[in-house]
């Protein structure tokens, strides 16, 4: 094969997670504070903190206990009390409430809720004084948070305490309660006794609101119906049939409101529930004046809604967890927030700079992120689930195919607004793979678990919104049907010439195909399980293959042969995508590991480690300077190329170690010894130190020079001293030097000083064998010489007789 990147400097060696999109919100109570500017939403065991502008996490509070939080509420913006800070309370499955000072992030205090069972709703009076905990054990309690004490106790509510609510006048000291019987009982704080048992529903109360003055309540359920009470005789005085189960009933101002259908100054009140659309009821009539268009697909039933009165905002909550912001008087969206993607199944980088990315999850919608401002999209066009994703070349245009049969094509512009903009359907099964075309938007190919691949050709100009016969998407025709496979079709991929096509199957095998004909040219075989993902190498003619038994493949196009063979995951191979000019790959499993490939030599360079569950989607930027993966843990995580950068830093620590080997010798030479030492010391080089220490010693003061020299370091420098001198202790050829600085130590510094040394413990117990090992080696040493010295000393040596003298 052609290598692109000849220098191994070229190669990526290490990717780093720059932004990470995980979820912020799980079901549950949602709530603006009356600017609203500050959303609060529950996500477990936490309560997060966004800010509505831009969309980013403020702060995520969680309790000591690190329980599920299973109520919450903030105080309102008391005008008549403005001395009081604004306070959120929350309540934790572990029976205890906690008061936080939500700016600073702290709590200010925390207590016993002494409810038998979980809290399961709670709410502030209009003073900001008094706090309801309603809990699931029927009981009603009222709190003084200001006092820090229990002022009231009720109980006579059979079940669950779903529902509390003060009543707007605090000098009129009533509590509203409802549980599992249907009714709402009025409490009397006065009085500590329960006022009236209102009953009018036939099913779960699921919101109480009250009119501006006090005088009026209205009541939603899940039978159907909202009632309207008289506050002052405790009666209904109408009955509204809305026609669907609510889920929340909000009053509206009373001043016209044309936008809405508001045309008189009467009651008003506004309904979301389970057909997902916010409407408009008159009261005196009962007639819907005003309701929004229904979106397609499952999951848009609405779950939650509430008011912002000061700042003019409505917001509601689907279940599938999406937040929608509106402009009160005129049900203009103007916010969307996606707070949970549950299993992500697809990602891709949108726009020419990469400045977008596109989520499929377990969803019908799509969900499009800015990734500079965090704002979010999100885009209904399928009634199912959406499960691959693919863009076009220039980034303004991509695809989308789902579980409803059906594909879609959306365009983005430059303002970051996307639409539909063009749709199709034939398959006769779910189509799990897409994939456009490479060089022009001419067509793209999808396919399905019907085993079939069509072709779909594009109109020559798509139009940049919905323009087709009647105002909607223009609608596609396949060019070209091909049963392609015994079993489904997993993936789909296109040629950089736009002349060959790729199909993976369930069924082992990979099949090469021309288009536009779509005729088989080769079998990829060899896979001992089905194929998940198949890719075009950039630069060669190479086909990457990813299957379930584990391994990444290679194939020559030319002969359909298997070119290598890459081993190391532990779990099915998900997804696989060329970086690095086609030298390189990347590849996610079901085991959450990425993982980083050179070709040339089969190596794993590098395995990121970041999700927690199956990583099913996979996409690199156009710069090749970032990667983008989505998982089943619903994180989207978007990691930055640190190659670099981490090259760039080690080269500069290189520099700088040289520098100060330099300066070290520099010391040494001008007998500079603390300095010296003390740099040594620095660089966290054991043998560097032990030189500096052997030319102390080498010193002929060497003894003065070194006590003085290790009495003047700092404790710091004395404890990486002392750890040194374990590594040095270890070896009898420099244990000489470790125990000429142990003994300086132990003379010099007080035991209580040593032992607080950090890591003393530790060091003491490795010395301790060591050094009885070398005093042991030296007795038997000293005992040697001695022997040899009393040798010496009583050796006799035999007298040798004279010479003859010479005449």
């Amino acid at each position: 094969m052609a290598e692109a990147a000849t220098g191994v400097g070229r190669f990526k060696s290490n990717y780093a997670v720059e932004r990470k999109i995980e979820p912020f919100y799980k079901g549950g109570k949602v709530q603006l504070d009356q600017t609203g500017q500050h959303l609060f939403c529950v996500c477990g065991t936490r309560v997060n903190i966004l800010d509505v502008a831009s969309g980013t996490m403020l702060q995520s509070l969680e309790q000591e206990d690190q329980e599920d939080i299973t109520a919450f509420d903030l105080s309102p913006d008391d005008k008549l009390n403005c001395m009081l800070p604004q306070v959120l309370v929350t309540a934790s499955r572990a029976l205890l409430l906690a008061q936080w000072a939500w700016q600073e992030g702290s709590i200010t205090r925390l207590w016993k809720a002494i409810h038998t069972a979980p809290v399961a709703t709670m709410a502030f009076d209009p003073t900001s004084t008094l706090l309801a905990t309603g809990g699931c054990d029927g009981a009603v309690r009222v709190w003084d948070v200001v006092r820090h004490y229990g002022t009231h106790h009720f109980r006579g509510s059979p079940g669950v305490i779903h529902l509390v609510a003060f009543h707007p006048d605090p000098a009129r000291l009533l509590l509203f309660s409802s549980a599992a019987d249907t009714s709402i009982r009025v409490w009397s704080l006065q009085e500590q006794s329960c006022l009236a048992i209102l009953t009018a529903h036939y099913s779960a109360v699921t919101s109480l609101t009250f009119s501006a003055d006090g005088h009026t309540m209205l009541s939603s359920g899940r039978d159907k119906i909202c009632i309207v009470w008289d506050l002052q005789s405790l009666q209904a005085t109408r009955t509204v049939p809305v026609f669907e189960s609510v889920e929340a009933a909000v009053l509206l101002p009373e001043e016209p409101a044309p936008e809405l259908g508001v045309k008189s100054a009467g009651l008003h009140f506004l309904t979301a529930g389970d057909q997902g659309t916010l409407r408009v009821w008159e009261a005196a009539s009962g007639q819907c004046v005003h309701a929004q268009r229904q979106l397609p697909g499952p999951g848009q039933e609405l779950t939650h809604c509430t008011l912002a009165r000061a700042a003019g905002l409505l917001l509601s909550v689907t279940a599938d967890h999406n937040l929608l912001l509106y402009e009160a008087r005129s049900l203009q969206l103007q916010k969307q927030f996606a707070g949970y993607s549950e299993e992500v199944l697809d990602v891709r980088f949108l726009g020419p700079e990469d400045s977008h990315v596109v989520v499929a999850s377990n969803s019908p919608c799509l969900k499009v992120f800015e990734l500079q401002t965090s704002a979010c999209q999100i885009l209904h066009g399928h009634t199912d689930i959406v499960l691959a994703l693919d863009v076009f070349r220039k980034g303004w245009l991509f695809v989308s195919c789902a579980k409803d049969q059906s594909i879609c094509v959306w365009r983005m512009n430059k303002a970051g607004k996307v639409a539909c903009v063009a749709q199709g359907s034939g398959h006769t099964h779910s189509v799990g793979t897409i994939c456009c075309s490479r060089l022009k938007e001419t067509f793209l190919v999808t396919g399905s678990q019907d085993c079939t691949v069509k072709l779909w050709p594009l109109p020559e100009a798509l139009p940049s919104k919905s323009t087709g016969p009647d105002g909607g998407p223009v609608l596609l025709q396949a060019q070209a049907t091909q049963h392609c496979h015994d079993k489904d079709i997993n993936s789909v991929a296109i040629a950089p010439n736009d002349k060959l096509l790729a199909t993976g199957s369930q069924d082992r095998t990979a099949k090469l195909w021309a288009l536009p004909q779509c005729q088989l040219l080769g079998v990829f075989s060899g896979h001992r399980r089905g194929l998940w993902c198949v890719q075009f190498s950039p630069m060669d003619q190479v086909l990457a293959t990813a299957s379930a038994d584990g391994t990444v493949k290679l194939w020559a196009l030319q002969d359909f042969s298997c070119l290598k063979t890459f081993e190391g995951h532990d779990a099915s191979v998900l997804k696989v995508a060329f970086v690095s000019r086609g030298t390189q790959l990347l590849s996610s499993g079901s085991d959450g590991l990425v993982k980083l490939w050179t070709i040339k030599n089969n190596e794993c360079v590098r395995t990121l480690d970041a999700h927690e569950d199956k990583v099913w989607g996979l996409h690199c930027s156009r710069l090749d300077d970032h990667a983008l993966t989505g998982a089943s843990d619903s994180c989207v995580i978007l990691w930055k190329d640190v190659t670099e950068a981490e090259q760039a830093e080690e080269q500069a620590k290189r520099e700088e170690q040289v520098v100060k080997q330099q300066e070290l010798d520099n010391l040494l030479h001008e007998k500079r010894y603390l300095r010296a030492l003390g740099l040594a010391i620095s660089l966290d080089r054991p043998h560097t130190v032990l030189t500096v220490i052997q030319a102390i010693q080498r010193d002929p003061e060497s003894c003065e020079k070194l006590e003085a020299t290790v009495l003047q370091l700092r404790r710091d420098q004395k404890e990486a001293l002392l750890r040194f001198c374990v590594t040095w202790n270890t070896n009898s050829r420099h244990c000489h030097e470790a125990q000429a600085v142990l003994g300086v130590l132990l003379r010099h510094e007080a035991p209580e000083e040593l032992l607080a040394y950090d890591g003393v413990r530790a060091s003491l117990e490795a010395l301790l064998p060591y050094t009885e090992r070398h005093f042991q080696r030296l007795s038997r040493m000293l005992q040697a010489a001695t022997f040899l010295d009393f040798l010496w000393h009583n050796m006799k040596l035999p007298t040798l007789p004279a010479a003859p003298m010479a005449l």
